[in-house]
């Protein structure tokens, strides 16, 4: 069930924040009008941008300073579209890939798992969620969590699941491997709003 903070932050961003949001229920009582029959009024260019920053912000659970750095250190890349490095930066961050390979119901359930020091990444223990991952890096199950209710039936669970195609997980060895960078920026977000936003 998801709880009200959640689906009053999915009503005003959109169900893409947060996964419980994207079910059919939600998506019928988000279009309800207003009392009286009435059409909420549509946002000015400011507060379009504003939104999609929240949209950033809520679905990688990252702090407006967090994000504020992000967009920086996009900004004064070289050699690549601003847009599609910050999304590769978002997208790269240990708990999102850990989410991505499937091995979470959400970010902030592979935030804790990160934080709790479950995984290794090219043999060292990571506990940093924001940690930034490339290209050949190696993610592992550390060896005293294995036998964690976190990772019981991981078979079954991720049997039919289909995650990007720049991200690997192998079961049976209980190891993961970024093979590619991000890409394909998801329709929900709209990175150039964002980034616009932050020019202003």
């Amino acid at each position: 069930m998801i709880s009200k903070p959640k689906f009053k932050i999915c009503r005003r961003l959109g169900p893409g924040v947060y996964d419980k949001c994207q079910t059919a229920k939600f998506a019928s009582s988000a279009t309800k009008t207003l009392p009286g029959g009435k059409r909420p009024k549509a946002p000015t260019e400011y507060g379009t941008q504003l939104i999609e920053k929240q949209k950033i912000r809520f679905s990688y659970g990252i702090s407006e300073r967090q994000l504020s750095n992000y967009v920086k250190k996009a900004s004064s890349t070289k050699g690549t579209g601003t847009a599609e490095k910050l999304y590769e930066s978002l997208e790269s961050r240990l708990d999102n890939v850990v989410y991505k390979m499937g091995l979470g119901a959400s970010r902030r359930a592979t935030r804790q798992m990160v934080s709790h020091g479950h995984f290794i990444v090219n043999n060292h223990r990571v506990t940093i969620p924001s940690y930034e991952l490339k290209t050949g890096d190696v993610i592992k199950i550390r060896e005293g969590s294995k036998s964690s209710k976190l990772f019981t039936n991981l078979s079954d669970r991720l049997k039919d699941y289909n995650g990007p195609a720049w991200v690997r997980f192998d079961v049976g060895t209980l190891e993961g491997k970024v093979l590619d960078k991000p890409k394909n920026i998801e329709t929900f977000l709209d990175i150039n709003a964002v980034l616009e936003f932050y020019s202003r």
